[in-house]
């Protein structure tokens, strides 16, 4: 299975503030277990551990 231009073979998860889906990028090949917000402003409003 090789990428054609068809991102339905690419990986995807939901983002954990928003829950918007984000599919795999190159630029997140080695750290994509630990990628868990969709942007910038998403990873500012993590909610914060009391």
């Amino acid at each position: 299975m090789s990428f054609r231009g068809n991102k339905s073979y690419l990986p995807s998860k939901p983002c954990v503030v928003c829950g918007r889906t984000m599919t795999w990028r190159k630029s997140w090949a080695k750290n994509w277990e630990s990628v868990k917000y969709c942007s910038e402003a998403c990873k500012r409003k993590k909610p914060r551990s009391s």
